[in-house]
């Protein structure tokens, strides 16, 4: 039967939300394929984490060991490059990260196995596996086939698949020790320093309420602000709002913002470009308002009101304190 890697990624003893989306692809893809799903899992005492997966994976791989602590390219590739040499996955999951974008190059050219990057989706097509990138800041989608090999590597973008569990699984534990003690180590950890990344984190919102070019002006934000406050949702932007600097970065959904996965996504006063319907690509309900009944966003979304935005948000948000006063 072949087989499925999932390289685990985390941090600071705390698991990263990307594995668990690509445990959520591969355990879809291992179901089509009849593949058995291996988490590759690295690092020191990390049990705690193979136990937040165990229901997602067929078999987890365990390296622990001290000199694993901190995440080290050289030596994952080494580690990993071995196992792929042994068991000869038909696929290679890593996270299109900071850890993936380093890994990835690497151990595709040491394990002499093709690589598709920032992947937003894997079809499997007669047979044949292909992967879905985007191009041109998001205005086209790509299908990537690849000539003929023993395996494939891919690197996932976040914040594109669900971390829900699929399938039902226990995975069997294989704990294996540190084959490489002795290599030489060209670069040292030294410490994780986070970016500022500012009051909140749009790509672990639930509700988002997004604002667009369609507000006219900054200081008419405070109605959209508004109506977030009273859902108890996070406001976010689209690219324009930033660009104009009325917004912060960090608030941005799109390709060159934050692709987002909320259970409820609404866009006030959004066209819906390309760029920023692929950020929004993974969200569960979507809900438009425009004014323009041509504009791309309502061809995503599910629910769509068509009107002035200055006059129904304002009606949205009475409506929800009303209810939430009992009136």
């Amino acid at each position: 039967m072949s087989e499925l890697f999932v390289i685990v990624e985390h941090r600071l003893g705390e698991i990263r939300d990307i594995t668990f989306e690509m445990l959520w692809k591969a355990g879809e893809l291992a179901e089509t394929l009849s593949s058995n799903l291996t988490a590759i899992l690295i690092g020191h005492e990390v049990n705690s984490i193979a136990e937040k997966i165990s229901d997602r994976a067929d078999k987890i791989i365990i390296f622990d060991d001290e000199g694993l602590k901190n995440f080290n390219a050289d030596i994952y590739k080494e580690i990993i490059s071995r196992l792929i040499e042994e068991s000869k996955p038909t696929l290679t999951l890593i996270g299109n990260t900071s850890w993936g974008m380093e890994l990835a190059p690497c151990l595709s050219i040491r394990a002499g196995l093709p690589l598709a990057t920032d992947c937003i989706d894997i079809i499997s097509k007669n047979g044949n596996l292909i992967a879905q990138r985007q191009m041109y800041s998001g205005k086209i989608f790509a299908n990537v086939s690849f000539a003929e090999s023993d395996g494939y590597i891919l690197t996932i973008r976040s914040g594109i698949f669900p971390t829900d569990r699929i399938g039902d699984r226990q995975a069997q534990i294989v704990q294996k020790d540190f084959p490489l003690k002795d290599i030489t180590v060209k670069k040292n950890f030294i410490e994780f320093v986070e970016t500022a990344a500012g009051d909140v984190d749009i790509t672990q919102a639930e509700l988002l309420i997004s604002v667009g070019r369609g507000i006219g002006e900054e200081d008419n934000i405070t109605i959209v602000k508004e109506l977030a406050e009273a859902l108890n949702g996070i406001l976010s932007c689209s690219r324009p709002i930033v660009d104009k600097n009325w917004l912060p970065k960090y608030l941005q959904v799109g390709t060159s913002g934050k692709s987002v996965t909320p259970k409820v996504y609404i866009a006030v006063g959004i066209s819906g470009a390309f760029q920023h319907l692929a950020g929004i690509s993974g969200a569960g309900t979507v809900i438009a308002i425009n004014k323009d009944p041509k504009a791309p966003i309502f061809r995503t979304a599910d629910y769509g009101i068509v009107g002035d935005l200055f006059k129904i948000v304002p009606v949205l948000k009475d409506k929800i304190l009303e209810v939430k006063k009992g009136g």
